[in-house]
């Protein structure tokens, strides 16, 4: 076969593959779905096929790759979040109140505060003569972030700078009071490790710092955010990014992809980091940028990539009935009601590696995504 017509061939297939996506996009445009879609080659950056690659629509959770890489290269891998504990301590008593500062540790559940007190325990504490007291002075007083009056998704428990076991009860219901269950929570652990809680009332003498209780690494929160599309600790992070603030938090996600990316406001449009707000506004052309350069990050994006579903080799099962997906496509999905989402990478059958991403608003459903995803891959 000669060149020429080996290229013709190409041309032909590539043309083929063009208009199998302009199809299946007029098809979902006919059923009343707007469509923001594009395949790239994450060497170099060149759009293989696109639809309405620059529309902006609402990204539902595949915001938390704006957050998660923002977050990840700003305050880097290994950064800890600490909840601090204050007390008059002496001969292992603490007279007055045992204080625990929040510092917006977003995975401060039971089975790391039983550690906690335990590491209290070896350190001589026995006892409490008065009671335990959240000091909640790191974050603002605004309970949700703006944007989330027209979500039609269950708005999260109040995001705490101490919160414990993401301010949900034991049935996975949000706490009616969420200081009340986090102080029961740590009362309950501690006296369960044999230090005494007396409850009496009286001020102890000047308290100090017994101990600086660290968060998992980020690099493991941000695993555990991306995989399992965490909100209630995304915007725990987010809040901490901005001091406690969620507007500041959010202003700086924005201001760090503007400086490191030339993205604005105008196109990096979003009001949380989770992805509940319905008035997020991001592009499949933005998504695939943020996600190329993640890629190419030699500092974090390993970790960014490795925090992402990966399709058909983890407890997710695939999509479409199609075993060729096995572990060629990492993702990060979005659900809201008339939104369906989907980016990230993908692997195609002779090793080249793509970045993706399609944004649907309207009747739409994961097959809908799958489908090209699998053409795409295949």
């Amino acid at each position: 076969m000669s060149m020429k017509v080996a290229a013709a061939l190409l041309l032909g297939c590539l043309s083929l593959a063009a208009q199998g996506m302009e199809a299946w996009a007029r098809r979902l445009e006919a059923r009343g779905v707007s469509v923001s879609a594009g395949l790239w080659d994450v060497q170099t950056g060149k759009a293989l096929e696109r639809f309405h690659d620059d529309t902006a629509l609402v990204p539902a959770s595949t915001t938390k790759v704006v957050s998660t890489y923002a977050l990840l290269k700003t305050l880097k891998p290994d950064s800890t979040f600490e909840t601090e504990i204050w007390g008059d301590l002496k001969d292992g008593v603490i007279h007055g109140n045992l204080v625990f500062k929040g510092g917006g540790d977003p995975l401060l559940v039971s089975e790391r505060v039983w550690l906690l007190a335990q590491t209290l325990k070896k350190q001589g504490l026995q006892r409490v003569t008065g009671s335990i007291v959240l000091d909640q002075s790191a974050f603002d007083s605004q309970r949700q972030p703006q944007g989330w009056e027209n979500t039609t998704v269950d708005t999260l428990p109040s995001v705490l700078a101490l919160s414990v076991n993401f301010n949900r009860d034991e049935a996975g219901r949000q706490a009616a009071d969420p200081e009340r269950q986090s102080r029961e929570t740590l009362l309950q652990i501690l006296q369960e490790t044999g230090i005494v809680i007396e409850g009496k009332a009286g001020q102890g003498g000047v308290p100090r710092k017994l101990l600086s209780w660290p968060s998992p690494p980020l690099r493991s929160l941000v695993m555990d955010i991306n995989k399992w599309s965490n909100n209630f600790m995304v915007e725990m992070l987010v809040r901490g990014f901005g001091g406690g603030s969620w507007p500041r938090g959010v202003k700086r996600i924005q201001d760090f992809y503007r400086a490191g990316f030339d993205l604005g406001s105008d196109v990096v449009r979003i009001t949380d980091g989770s992805g509940l707000s319905k008035d997020n506004r991001l592009s499949a052309r933005t998504l695939a940028i943020i996600l190329r350069g993640a890629y190419h990050d030699f500092e974090v994006g390993p970790e960014f990539v490795a925090s992402l579903k990966v399709i058909g080799g983890e407890p997710w099962k695939l999509r479409m009935k199609d075993p060729n997906l096995t572990r060629r496509v990492r993702v990060k999905s979005g659900h809201l009601d008339r939104v369906t989402s989907l980016c990230g990478y993908l692997q195609t059958l002779d090793g080249q590696v793509r970045v993706f991403a399609i944004l649907l608003n309207g009747p739409s459903q994961d097959e809908d995504i799958w489908e090209q995803v699998s053409r795409w891959a295949n």
